[in-house]
């Protein structure tokens, strides 16, 4: 599949994993904040920071009881309404623009996940250069099919979404114009566990819906991400915050720069690793090819005596034949007088002229 370029970035097979962090509501109601979390992805190497673009009002209504009550005791965000929730995690609209302004001056890209089609709107204004829609809107085929008529790459989160969801969604993404899609691979839980993030599903996305795949990794640490680049993902998305102890409606299952720099490091270094399929030494291992065992006379001996476990042995250096011809040179005759220490080699060795 075709590689997709953003601004002076790739996202592709041979390319580094592409790097997202979101800040989500880690900015804690402070665009002061928000600006010092855009400074310090950066500066930890993360290729694009992302928002999300919503309001109380286009999620949810203004309702305190009921469904619209949270009150799963293990939910990170137990005892508050919906509308509560979304209040305080939302990023205000007018600090888009700043944001997105710093981000682009510091190197990277800006983007978000609209969730509703007034927040597209909103987006393209900003000229948005790619779309996230997120596990919890991977089904709102109108939201789909709204940011597929923009033209600009979209990401999907495949979180929760069953098999037959997510061919609609595809389906729909590429009949309303989106040419680059990339699939996260995702566990809509917060945090996740590893046992319960299946990123063998990875390589399955990329084959079954021919587009690139990836993983939002809700899991704590960076394990689970590395591993995802053996696997084929080129994109990775992970929660950032500055410090999770300042708390914060996503702070728990967040990065700290330190961590992210990490990410950034070792994904690379897993991409790098991955190479082609082959087999014999590297141009940079041959040097070490001297450092193999040989067979070496490891006794003096004269001429026509014979070879036993006594006088030869397969020793280091690689300087001699390899061990393989050690048992057929059991019991054959030396031609001439030779030193212990001295490699062993078919001209020294009666009946071998012609071993190599």
């Amino acid at each position: 599949m075709k590689n997709i370029k953003i601004n002076n970035l790739t996202i592709g097979q041979n390319h580094p994993p592409f790097i997202i962090a979101e800040m989500s509501g880690n900015h804690n109601q402070s665009l002061e904040r928000a600006l010092e979390i855009v400074d310090a992805a950066a500066e930890a190497g993360a290729h694009a920071l992302k928002l999300q673009t919503y309001t109380a009002d286009t999620m949810t209504i203004d309702i305190a009881e009921g469904e619209f009550f949270i009150s799963d005791k293990n939910s990170l965000w137990y005892g508050k309404s919906l509308y509560q929730l979304y209040e305080e995690a939302h990023t205000p609209w007018e600090w888009h623009e700043p944001i997105y302004t710093r981000a682009r001056e510091r190197g990277m890209v800006p983007l978000s996940t609209p969730f509703d089609e007034t927040a597209v709107d909103f987006l393209e204004q900003l000229d948005n250069a790619i779309y996230k829609i997120a596990s919890f809107e991977n089904t709102d085929i109108p939201l789909i099919k709204k940011v597929a008529a923009t033209g600009k790459p979209m990401i999907i989160s495949t979180g929760m979404a069953t098999l037959e969801e997510l061919e609609q969604s595809v389906a729909a993404a590429r009949e309303a114009g989106c040419q680059d899609l990339v699939l996260l691979k995702c566990t809509s839980t917060y945090p996740a566990s590893p046992e319960n993030t299946n990123i063998r599903t990875i390589p399955d996305i990329r084959e079954r819906f021919h587009c690139h795949a990836g993983l939002s990794d809700h899991t704590m640490g960076i394990g689970t991400a590395v591993a995802s680049v053996a696997l084929g993902a080129t994109v990775i998305e992970k929660h950032f915050t500055l410090r999770r102890a300042d708390g914060g409606v996503d702070s728990t299952f967040s990065m700290e720069p330190h961590e992210m720099r990490m990410l950034v490091d070792e994904t690379q270094k897993a991409h790098q690793s991955l190479g082609d399929v082959r087999y014999g030494p590297t141009d940079r291992e041959k040097a070490s090819l001297v450092y193999r065992r040989s067979l070496y006379f490891v006794a003096d001996m004269r001429a026509g005596e014979t070879i036993t476990p006594d006088n030869m042995r397969a020793i280091r250096p690689g300087l001699g034949l390899s061990p393989r011809y050690y048992e057929s040179l059991l019991g054959k005759k030396v031609l001439k007088d030779v030193k212990r220490g001295t490699a062993v080699s078919a001209e020294l060795v009666d009946g071998l002229q012609d071993a190599e």
